[in-house]
């Protein structure tokens, strides 16, 4: 039986007048049908806000936000969100692409999925470069496209917490009633996805989908290039979001390989602030790193 449900994608914009409308006819022309938009401009520098309303003369019932000042963006999309109507939830950057049959996927895999407590799926992501080529993928792949490595699905908090690849964001559909249950995104953090899935990963369960789901741009521009660059302003915002993050988590955690894999993602992110020069971020993680050891000494 057909799933009729209403997916909104949330399409957030900042300085991408280069790549909005190749983003924005991706979403439109998915072959699954019942398809919202939401279109947020967070106070872009270029000319994005004109490049998107010459676009909408044509798709007069799409919504567009125009924020007044760069709000960022937690922010931007939990104001897309208060708005959706859909059961089902993307949010997607104005620089990426869907492919067409994205959203068909991800929502044959929610009607067909085994998990009973399935908050989310995700997929593979082929990674582009600014011009349209092809760079990678997300998920190394084989000669048939497929994943070379199982991924986790199911209960994915201890992956997600460990760090590295255990989810590709881009490629995700997460049901709005998660979002609603946790609040939308954190807004007093500098970036959203890892503090979202291991909130989310507590509580619901993840399937996976072995397919190209999304062309995912890559450029020097890129958000998460900003992680390892020295001396910058919106890296030691970003970090230190990283570090709010892992203390919520450690909250949140219950067992000794829990507690034990946030030691180690909190070291490998000691040693990025010693290697970013950000001293102070340095000493805080010195310190946090000391009371977790004694926190699993005493506990376990």
């Amino acid at each position: 039986m057909q799933d009729k449900s209403l997916v909104t994608i949330i399409c957030l914009c900042y300085n991408h007048k280069n790549f909005v409308v190749e983003s924005l006819i991706s979403a439109v022309n998915q072959d699954y049908p019942f398809i919202e938009v939401i279109i947020v401009d967070d106070f872009s520098a270029d000319n994005s806000k004109e490049v998107i309303r010459n676009w909408l003369t044509d798709y007069p019932q799409i919504q567009f936000i125009e924020n007044e000042t760069n709000l960022g963006s937690t922010k931007s999309f939990n104001k897309a969100l208060k708005l959706a109507k859909g059961k089902y939830i993307i949010d997607l950057a104005c620089d990426d692409i869907l492919l067409p049959n994205c959203v068909s996927l991800q929502m044959k895999k929610f009607l067909e999925s085994q998990f009973t407590n399935l908050g989310a799926v995700y997929g593979n992501a082929e990674l582009i470069t600014e011009n349209g080529q092809h760079d990678s993928y997300y998920f190394a792949i084989n000669e048939t496209k497929k994943t070379i490595e199982k991924r986790q699905t199911g209960d994915i908090y201890l992956s997600v917490i460990s760090g590295g690849n255990s989810i590709c964001s881009v490629s995700s559909m997460v049901k709005k009633s998660v979002f609603d249950d946790l609040k939308g995104y954190d807004e007093n953090l500098a970036y959203e996805d890892l503090d979202f899935w291991i909130r989310a990963s507590r509580k619901y369960d993840f399937d996976f989908i072995d397919e190209i789901l999304i062309q995912k741009r890559i450029s020097t521009a890129s958000f998460g290039t900003h992680f390892y660059l020295k001396n910058d302003s919106r890296s030691k915002k970003i970090n230190y979001s990283t570090y709010l993050i892992i203390k919520k988590a450690i909250k949140l955690s219950r067992t000794k390989q829990e507690h034990k894999a946030i030691l180690k993602r909190m070291h490998f992110e000691l040693i990025l602030a010693f290697n970013t020069s950000n001293f102070k971020l340095f000493f805080k993680y010195i310190v946090l790193e000391i009371k977790q050891r004694i926190n699993i000494l005493l506990k376990f």
